[in-house]
C-alpha cells in the first residue's frame, strides 16, 4: 500500500518540464567559459590583471550583498551572478585601471543597472557594458590607457611609467595599416587592448564550452560576428586588402567578448531564436557604423547597449506561434485582440 503521507507531490503548470539547470549553475558554466581569456590575460600582462579582476569580482559581491541587507531582501550573492558581472567588467578594462575605479564601476554596475530594477532579470541593460561606458564617460584618460603586451605590469606602485601600446581598432582608425600586428598574433593574444578582448582563440573557446553546455546558442554570436564580417569584406578602405581588414575587424576590439559573453545576456536579449538573429545583425551594423563613421575607434560596447534597448520591441513583435494552435488561427486572434 503507498505511503501518501510521505509521497511528495510538485503542483505545476503544463507543460511539465523538468531540468536540473539553475541560475547558479548557468552562472558557473560562464565562469569556467571565462577562465581561458582571464589566464591569458595574466600571461600577457601579468598577475595585476588577477588582482584587478578579484577586486572587480569582490567588489560586485560586496555591493549586492549590501544593497540587499539595507533594503532587507534576501541575499542573492549564491546565484553567482555578481561573480561573473565583476569578471566581465574587468575584462571589458584595460590592466591599467586603477582599483579604485574598478570599484565606482562595480558600484554603478549592480546597484545602478542591476539591482535599482529589480534584480538579476529585471535590468534592460548589460551591467558590465553598462559599467563600461559610465567608466568610459567618467575617465576616458584611464579607460584608454593601454598596457604594451610584451611588459608585465606591476603589482605594486605606480602605472604612470607603464609603456603603452595602441590597438589595433585605433591603428586601423588612424589608417596607418602597416604598423598593425599580424593577424596570428591578434588570433593568439600578443596584441595591446582590454584584459579579455587580446586572444580570439581563448573567447572562441569559451564560447564553443557554453554552447556545448547549451548555456547559450549560435544565433546571436554568429550574427554579430558574421555581420561584421561580410560588411568589412566589402567596404574595406584603400590600402588595405578585403580579407585582411575582415580579419583585423573580426579578431580585434571586444567584438568576440561582446558577442559570447554580453549580447548572450538572458536578461538583455531577446527570448526567441528569429528575435536572436535580429539582435545579433543590429549589433553588428552598429558596431561597423560607430567604428568607421565615429571618433571611437571600438563600437562594440555602445551597439549592445543600444540593441539592449531594443529587446522588448523585439520580443513583442517575434514570437513564436502559440503552442497548439494553427498559425492562421494564431494570426486571426492577434488581429482579434487588437
Amino acid at each position: 500500500m503507498t505511503d501518501y503521507k510521505n509521497l511528495k507531490l510538485i503542483a505545476s503548470s503544463s507543460p511539465h518540464i523538468r531540468s536540473n539547470e539553475d541560475t547558479r549553475s548557468i552562472m558557473l558554466d560562464v565562469i569556467i567559459a571565462m577562465i581561458p581569456a582571464l589566464c591569458m590575460s595574466v600571461y600577457v600582462f601579468g598577475f595585476q590583471a588577477l588582482i584587478l579582476t578579484v577586486i572587480a569580482v569582490a567588489s560586485c559581491l560586496f555591493w549586492e550583498w549590501g544593497y540587499r541587507k539595507a533594503m532587507k531582501k534576501n541575499s542573492s550573492i549564491g546565484d553567482l551572478s555578481a561573480v561573473v558581472t565583476g569578471m566581465l567588467l574587468a575584462l571589458s578594462c584595460p590592466v591599467t585601471l586603477p582599483w579604485w575605479m574598478m570599484v565606482v564601476g562595480s558600484f554603478f554596475a549592480i546597484v545602478v543597472v542591476k539591482q535599482l530594477y529589480g534584480g538579476i532579470g529585471c535590468n534592460f541593460l548589460n551591467p558590465a557594458l553598462a559599467a563600461r561606458a559610465a567608466l568610459m564617460a567618467c575617465y576616458a584618460s584611464a579607460m584608454t590607457q593601454w598596457a604594451s603586451p610584451d611588459k608585465w605590469m606591476p603589482i605594486f606602485g605606480s602605472v604612470a611609467d607603464v609603456e603603452t601600446a595602441a590597438t589595433p581598432m585605433a591603428i586601423m582608425k588612424e589608417g596607418t595599416f602597416e604598423q598593425l600586428p599580424t593577424i596570428a598574433d591578434m588570433f593568439l593574444g600578443k596584441i595591446g587592448g582590454s584584459m579579455g578582448e587580446v586572444s580570439a582563440l581563448m573567447l572562441l573557446a569559451g564560447g564553443i564550452y557554453l554552447m556545448l553546455r547549451k548555456v547559450i546558442s549560435w544565433h546571436t554570436p554568429v550574427a554579430f560576428i558574421g555581420t561584421v564580417a561580410v560588411i568589412s569584406l566589402i567596404s574595406a578602405p584603400a590600402g588595405i586588402s578585403a580579407v585582411d581588414y575582415m580579419a583585423y575587424s573580426v579578431f580585434g576590439g571586444g567584438l568576440m567578448m561582446g558577442a559570447i559573453f554580453m549580447a548572450t545576456d538572458y536578461a538583455t536579449s531577446p527570448v526567441t531564436k528569429a528575435g536572436q538573429l535580429i539582435f545579433g545583425v543590429g549589433c553588428g551594423l552598429l558596431t561597423v557604423f560607430i567604428r568607421r563613421f565615429g571618433s571611437y575607434p571600438e563600437g562594440v560596447c555602445f551597439s549592445i547597449l543600444v540593441m539592449n534597448c531594443t529587446t522588448w520591441l523585439i520580443d513583442k513583435y517575434v514570437r513564436p506561434t502559440i503552442y497548439g494552435a494553427p498559425k492562421k488561427e494564431k494570426k486571426a486572434k492577434e488581429a482579434a485582440a487588437k
